[in-house]
């Protein structure tokens, strides 16, 4: 009897908790955020890529940090108002999308102020299956509730040729400059 009740015990509190333990990581917006990337081409024309598919999450770590985990899948990805370069960067000269499906960013956990006040975001980014350290530019807030009333916008440039995407270096230039435009999901 004692055994039984001990367990409906734990029951009771694992119930209570378990809208605390679920709000421990927030999705991103997706009619709100947009994931993407810049080229250009030899001949100054910017071309902009964008993910349409992706999906992460920013996680409360218990020591009241945050870290976001973000992938961006490369099988959709587009270069606006091109359908030849969409293909290419779909191909093996680039994300080799049918081998190396998803692009994947891993923060260092970072303190929520830096959502306000702007600064580095470090972390690791993973390209065809090349994992390289990576810090991105985080843009100061707009806003009071940064990431729910206003984007985070975050910047960063890697080289192609650091990833094995080397191919048409004479026609597309070497950086490639991921601009990431993030809000969560309201929880509340």
């Amino acid at each position: 009897m004692l055994f039984r009740n001990s367990c409906r015990g734990w029951a009771l509190a694992l119930l209570c908790l378990w809208p605390a333990l679920s709000a421990c990581a927030e999705g991103f917006d997706p009619e709100a955020s947009r994931f993407g990337f810049e080229l250009r081409t030899r001949w100054g024309k910017k071309l902009e890529g964008v993910f349409p598919r992706y999906d992460g999450e920013v996680k409360r770590l218990p020591d009241g940090r945050h870290q976001v985990v973000l992938r961006m899948y490369t099988r959709s990805v587009e270069i606006v108002g091109y359908p030849r370069y969409t293909q290419w960067t779909r191909g093996h000269q680039f994300f080799e999308a049918e081998r190396y499906p998803v692009v994947v960013f891993v923060s260092r956990p970072y303190d929520e102020s830096l959502l306000v006040s702007g600064g580095d975001l470090a972390g690791e980014l993973s390209i065809r299956g090349i994992t390289r350290p990576k810090t991105l530019q985080v843009a100061p807030s707009t806003c009071s509730r940064p990431a729910l009333d206003c984007d985070v916008v975050a910047t960063g440039a890697v080289r192609r040729s650091d990833y094995d995407m080397d191919d048409w270096m004479m026609a597309v230039s070497d950086r490639v400059v991921f601009v990431l435009r993030a809000r969560l999901k309201d929880a509340s």
